[in-house]
């Protein structure tokens, strides 16, 4: 299941982002940029900011998040964005006894195709496991050959054993990440990720990041959202989903129930 958790960002980054941008529009010194930056005034910095459409500035504020309970297939998704920083758990180094998996919502309102979706979910597991006890025994003999003891040559046969085991794990394959983006790389996450017509899994999560950091700076993600919430029409021309009316509401309400 996914959980998003905003595990760290800036200290006070609507204050840094207008301190950045009162350096670009004033003749104030580094050393007194934060002079007199009260809220309100860093609020009218950052709105300033969206009416000239200058975006650099809120570059200067970073979020970290957890992410778990995601698939490897938006994994594969998520990193085309690549102003940003991904760790990743590794499936070289990690054993996975028991791997979870993500069921799209469509696999799981359907019986058969549920049925068939678990059933291939325990092959595969299956097959995982037997692959890498295989791999592994050899690994460990050989290694041992060479004259590692018993426990070196465990230790590190098991590692090249996940290496060529993990090719047969499906991309529905729970992974865990922690990820971090610069205000303006989330606005443009956002902007594409929250739309209609992202895949499934991957909206969610950016919903559930914009709620996350809306919470903590609502000025800068005054505009967050699909490109109809953030830029007022869709861009998608004949591929709209034909809702921006209602996915404007939507992002409305959000944002005023936080």
């Amino acid at each position: 299941m996914l959980h998003v958790t905003l595990i760290a960002h800036t200290p006070e980054p609507e204050r840094v982002v207008a301190a950045a941008a009162k350096l670009c529009y004033s003749k104030v010194g580094a050393t007194n940029l934060l002079d007199g930056l009260t809220e309100a005034k860093s609020a009218s910095f950052l709105n300033m900011l969206t009416d000239l459409g200058h975006a650099s500035p809120i570059e200067h504020a970073s979020f970290t998040f957890a992410i778990e309970g995601v698939s490897r297939a938006l994994l594969a998704q998520i990193t085309r964005h690549r102003l940003a920083s991904y760790s990743v758990q590794s499936q070289r180094y990690v054993r996975l006894d028991e791997f979870q998996f993500v069921v799209p919502p469509e696999v799981e309102r359907n019986p058969e195709a549920k049925a068939l979706f678990l059933e291939a979910m325990q092959q595969q597991a299956q097959a995982y496991l037997a692959i890498a006890a295989a791999l592994q025994k050899q690994h460990q003999a050989e290694l041992m050959a060479q004259g590692l003891s018993e426990k070196e040559a465990k230790g590190k046969a098991e590692k090249m054993a996940n290496e060529d085991a993990r090719f047969v794990l499906p991309n529905a394959c729970e992974t865990k990440m922690v990820v971090t983006m610069n205000a303006r790389s989330l606005n443009h996450f956002f902007q594409l990720r929250c739309c209609n017509r992202a895949q499934w899994e991957i909206r969610r999560l950016a919903e559930e990041m914009l709620t996350l950091v809306y919470g903590v700076a609502p000025n800068l993600f005054a505009g967050a959202g699909p490109s109809c919430v953030a830029e007022g029409s869709c861009p998608e021309g004949n591929m709209s989903c034909g809702k921006c009316r209602e996915m404007q509401e939507k992002y409305r309400s959000i944002k005023e129930a936080l």
